[in-house]
């Protein structure tokens, strides 16, 4: 029989435990384990959540990795794509690449009677997703690219509708001028939809139109594109695949990552990191204080109980392990009830999105949550381990009492 093991249970569970003078601090100790868990998991879900809700949507926007010429500079109009070396059959082919399509594009005026707004028309041809970008869709339609003839069909962000007082079927002129040009280029669009992507540096630019408007400007032929978007089944496969596209690409392209064509939403989500490991380690260390405090407590108030195991030969060491197995005991009641009030309000949240928030700021309009069960299992399980650990060293102070003392004055 594990005597530790069992001594602890049976003092834990004894009925006089609802009547000692521990009682307080022991509900205090379950207390702050409770809203360690709830905090930590709170944190980790959203944090994660919006780390992956914004990397979803630049992605589904873009392409998770998009291929472009090595002759791209700061300009948002397109150098051609090499197409020496680029197999764009075998990258489709990958087993992680869930599609492809092409684009090019290129800087251009929107103006009307009430103001105007400088975007950028992302030619897009028979190959777009239409059905990835349907969820940014607020009004009207995605219209039908076929790369037959010119489509004067567009689709703008609802930042740019509000900004010229556009509406589904409302028509624009859009002017486009080019360095070797002296004369600008007039187009006139109409609008079938409209959609909102929260990224700012998205909506306040980018206008869906057809592939060959842009070639036409651009003096592209019509099988010449500006890059390439590549879909994977699951954003966290960009990372894995990067190294078999570079191969496919040839020499004279790059692939880009979703995030990395946008450095400050990267910087953004590299403070979750930092915000995510900063909170957790601050409740940890209340948590394993609180904790630390509950054990030296019940040492001091059941120290007769330690003179009289001494006294029947329990060593130190099963001591320390009796009161150490008792104070984890005591935490689980605070692990089972945070974690179900922590996973009830992210589950509030997740399904009712009751909290929202200034996408301007934080690239989203309702605080994302991120209920996968590894970090909210791990977090409890690592409470555990740590209070285990940090509970050694003051139960030593178990070996500094005298038998005879204890029993003498008990």
């Amino acid at each position: 029989m594990n005597f530790p093991l069992y001594f602890s249970r049976k003092i834990a569970f004894s009925k006089d435990n609802k009547n000692n003078l521990s009682r307080v601090i022991i509900f205090i100790g379950r207390l702050s384990v409770a809203i360690g868990i709830i905090v930590s998991l709170i944190t980790v879900s959203t944090g994660f959540g919006s780390k992956k809700a914004i990397k979803e949507r630049l992605a589904d926007f873009g392409g998770h990795v998009t291929v472009k010429s090595t002759r791209s500079n700061s300009s948002y109009n397109t150098s051609i794509v090499d197409t020496d070396g680029l197999n764009l059959k075998a990258i489709n082919n990958l087993k992680l690449v869930s599609s492809t399509q092409k684009y090019a594009t290129v800087t251009g005026i929107m103006r009307n009677k009430h103001s105007f707004a400088g975007i950028i028309l992302k030619g897009v041809g028979k190959d777009f997703d239409s059905l990835r970008f349907k969820k940014f869709l607020v009004a009207g339609r995605t219209p039908k690219f076929t790369e037959i003839g010119y489509n004067n069909e567009v689709v703008i962000s609802q930042k740019i509708a509000n900004d010229l007082h556009l509406k589904v079927n409302d028509s624009i002129i859009t002017v486009f001028s080019k360095n070797d040009q002296k004369q600008p280029i007039y187009r006139k669009f109409a609008v079938s939809g409209i959609y909102k992507t929260d990224i700012k540096m998205i909506d306040d630019q980018f206008v869906l139109g057809d592939i060959n408007q842009v070639r036409k400007i651009l003096n592209m032929d019509k099988n010449q594109f500006g890059g390439i978007d590549i879909f994977f089944k699951d954003v966290n496969d960009s990372e894995k695949e990067n190294s078999d596209i570079d191969k496919l690409i040839g020499y004279k392209n790059y692939a880009e990552k979703a995030v990395d064509k946008f450095p400050q939403i990267a910087d953004w989500i590299s403070i979750f990191d930092v915000n995510i490991a900063l909170i957790i380690a601050i409740m940890l260390i209340v948590v394993i204080i609180n904790i630390i405090m509950v054990l030296l407590i019940l040492i001091i108030e059941r120290t007769n109980s330690i003179g009289l195991l001494k006294t029947l030969g329990a060593t130190n060491g099963q001591i320390r392990a009796t009161f150490i197995n008792y104070t984890l005991i005591i935490m689980v009641p605070g692990l089972l009830f945070g974690n179900l009030i922590g996973v009830g309000l992210l589950l509030l949240q997740k399904f009712f999105g009751i909290i929202k928030l200034n996408p301007d700021n934080y690239y989203v309009s309702v605080v994302p949550v991120d209920l996968n069960p590894v970090p909210i299992i791990a977090i409890s399980v690592g409470i555990l381990a740590v209070s285990a650990l940090a509970l050694i060293i003051p139960s030593y102070l178990i070996s500094k009492i005298s038998p005879v003392k204890a029993i003498k004055y008990s």
